[in-house]
């Protein structure tokens, strides 16, 4: 079985010509005691577009980028980045420049950040977008690390989770003050956050719930469950 689904999330569209293709793919990975976030962005055309014998996809960008974070800091303490399918001669020239990436949060501000380093002519811009998407998969992978980390130290068995009214001020915060504004479900002034303040238990989120139904598990126990 593969460790993720490989159906096409953009199938594609028979009464229209594709002109071209951007991929993106991010990973997180443990590597102790660090998280590293690896990404690659791919441009691509069909074939027969430019060259009419060519039945090959033709790759105009391909570049990869290593983030190695500090868990549970979420500071970057390494950058590698390659270029693998590139237009110029210089272009790879850049590579070094984002080293500057090194001692950035990779949480809050890091996109405006980013910008400011690498916007325009003080970066590639297709690492830089590709930057941008790797960010949320970091601060994506913290419940992650922490369900590896109980895992690999043989807590199997799922841990019961302290309940809304049994967690301190601190405690409520650092589980969900992270999202805070950064979608309009977590607007700080909306309703959905409101209810947290005023102690209503998160909801388990759609697709924890669906799960849990597939698995003949009750969607209750949610909280208690599952690692993280």
């Amino acid at each position: 079985m593969s460790t993720f689904n490989r159906d096409d999330i953009l199938p594609p569209d028979p009464e229209l010509e594709v002109l071209h293709d951007r991929e993106y793919r991010v990973r997180a990975f443990r590597k102790d005691p660090n998280l590293l976030i690896r990404g690659a962005v791919r441009d691509q055309k069909p074939p027969h577009l430019y060259i009419e014998e060519d039945v090959q996809p033709l790759t105009i960008h391909h570049m990869q980028v290593d983030l190695e974070i500090a868990f549970p800091a979420l500071e970057i303490v390494g950058v590698t980045v390659h270029f693998e399918t590139h237009p110029n001669d210089t272009c790879p020239l850049i590579t070094d420049h984002y080293d500057k990436l090194i001692g950035l949060s990779i949480a809050r501000g890091f996109t405006h950040r980013v910008r400011e380093l690498f916007g325009g002519p003080r970066g590639c811009t297709h690492t830089t977008a590709l930057l941008q998407a790797m960010a949320p998969v970091a601060v994506q992978s913290i419940w992650s690390m922490r369900a590896s980390q109980s895992k690999q130290t043989g807590n199997v068995a799922f841990v019961p989770r302290k309940t809304i009214d049994e967690m301190s001020d601190e405690e409520k915060q650092a589980q969900w003050g992270m999202n805070l504004n950064t979608c309009h479900v977590w607007d700080e002034n909306g309703e959905f956050v409101e209810q947290i303040k005023q102690g209503v238990p998160i909801p388990p989120p759609l697709f924890a719930r669906q799960r849990f139904i597939d698995l003949g598990l009750d969607p209750a126990e949610w909280r208690s469950r599952m690692r993280g």
